[in-house]
């Protein structure tokens, strides 16, 4: 059987650093045009300039084992890495490619690779780029290693429905300590919400959270009264308040489309912790200074990346407050909307420190304890930078991460490979962690309609 052989491409590398030790004993060639656009990308002061960084340290290391023309053994049992020295002349494309574009001059060099006897795959995460490649007749693919899952519908939910005997409900109801049988606990995770359905009538139901194998069901109960002055709208939502409630749970994540209220419950839960003195519509009503913090946490730190044009906020002119407040502004309105809409109230809590816009940017290094986290958005970062988020955490400190997989803005990361998706997946066999899907939208009619047809 020929030996493969993969041409990676720079959106490859600037997704992980490590990548060229991800193929086996296969040999992989690096063009020198993706060298050239790595270059342009190690300034940067993301997870892409980090990766930039590392992949030329890794080169640069490999250079001392011996020659990246001729080939070097990237390890034992593994395959050869060499850089192309092709150039875009020595092989003939179509006259529709341009061999001044990078990306065909990249494709170039995969057709130049292409010897008698030897299969080259082009690996790239780029999909128009794939469709050239298969345009062409060259064999490409995706970059999949980083990817937690197979398909976003292989995401873990945070519920499930389970068949019960009927009298197990009754019981569950009456307040009985109820355990599920061992086959029934295979599969489950720690915290994961259940549905339990009678076997004999499916319209006798009720809801339990499974804490762990040999423990008893939680039963789940909608809270006394408001928390911050809002309940929950449906079943997940309580879910959710359930583990945003739960000391005992350090990590939460809340998926959602659009409207589905993710942010707005994440807030208000930590409002709810973080104010205890008086209900947060009383401080906003009393139009009061906030001198006092009688809360399970000292203070509510609040965060998003700034993704949507790949900019840093040092771009943007001003104070780190003013250069954050464009990003933070659908974190602001929710915070001014449980606040009955007092912009003074606001002021105050983060005059007094009790609320914090904090940068992702420069969050690397601290230490941040007694505090309620919560980062806004984080399908758009990386599994590298969730970890570095996830590793800020200091004691009597809880952190949520909100997000979307459906709307991802950074280029270099899908529903497969996110870092909220990987925090997901990684984290849901562990007690400390929770999560849950949001499903429905309630933010209004109109946004529901679009959310689902448009």
């Amino acid at each position: 059987m020929a030996k493969k052989t993969y041409v990676l491409d720079t959106s490859v590398c600037l997704s992980d650093s490590e990548c060229i030790y991800n193929y086996g004993n296969s040999d992989i060639i690096i063009p020198l045009k993706v060298l050239e656009e790595i270059d342009k990308h190690k300034k940067r002061q993301d997870s892409v300039g980090i990766n930039a960084r590392m992949v030329i340290r890794n080169l640069d290391s490999l250079r001392e084992k011996g020659s990246l023309r001729e080939g070097v053994r990237l390890g034992k049992g593994k395959g050869i890495l060499k850089t192309s020295g092709y150039s875009s002349a020595d092989v003939e494309l179509p006259k529709d490619l341009d061999h001044s574009v990078p990306d065909h001059i990249i494709i170039a060099s995969a057709v130049a690779a292409a010897t008698e006897g030897r299969k080259v795959t082009l690996v790239s995460r780029d999909i128009n780029m794939r469709v050239i490649c298969d345009a062409l007749g060259i064999d490409s693919e995706d970059y999949a290693e980083n990817q937690i899952i197979k398909d976003e519908g292989d995401l873990y939910m945070g519920f499930a429905d389970i068949l019960v005997d009927d009298q197990l409900i009754d019981q569950f109801y009456a307040g009985d300590k109820i355990y599920l049988e061992e086959e029934q606990e295979a599969g489950l995770y720690p915290n994961q919400y259940l549905m339990l359905i009678s076997s004999s009538n499916d319209k006798k139901t009720a809801i339990g959270r499974f804490v762990g194998k040999d423990l008893p069901l939680k039963k789940v109960v909608e809270p006394k009264g408001t928390i911050s002055g809002i309940k929950p709208k449906n079943k997940e939502q309580l879910f959710a308040f359930d583990l945003l409630m739960d000391p005992n749970i350090k990590v939460v994540s809340l998926v959602g489309k659009a409207g589905s209220g993710k942010t707005l419950i994440a807030i208000a839960a930590g409002l709810q912790q973080v104010i205890t003195s008086m209900s947060v519509t009383d401080l906003a009503a009393s139009r009061r200074p906030v001198t006092l913090n009688n809360g399970i946490y000292k203070k509510l730190v609040v965060s998003r990346p700034v993704m949507p044009m790949g900019k840093d906020i040092g771009f943007l002119p001003g104070t780190m407050q003013e250069k954050m407040a464009p990003w933070l502004a659908p974190v602001q309105d929710n915070l001014k909307f449980l606040t009955g809409d007092d912009q003074t109230t606001l002021d105050q809590y983060m005059a007094n420190g009790l609320i914090e816009m904090e940068a992702l940017t420069y969050i690397r290094g601290r230490s941040i304890s007694n505090a309620f986290i919560i980062i806004d958005e984080a399908q758009n970062l990386t599994s590298h930078e969730i970890k570095t988020i996830l590793t800020r955490v200091g004691e009597n400190t809880k952190i949520v991460l909100t997000g979307d997989v459906e709307q991802i803005d950074n280029i270099y990361i899908n529903e497969m490979s996110s870092g909220l998706t990987h925090a997901v997946e990684k984290l849901k066999e562990f007690p400390i962690s929770g999560h849950i899907t949001l499903r429905k939208g309630e933010r209004s009619d109109v946004a529901t309609i679009a959310s689902k047809v448009l």
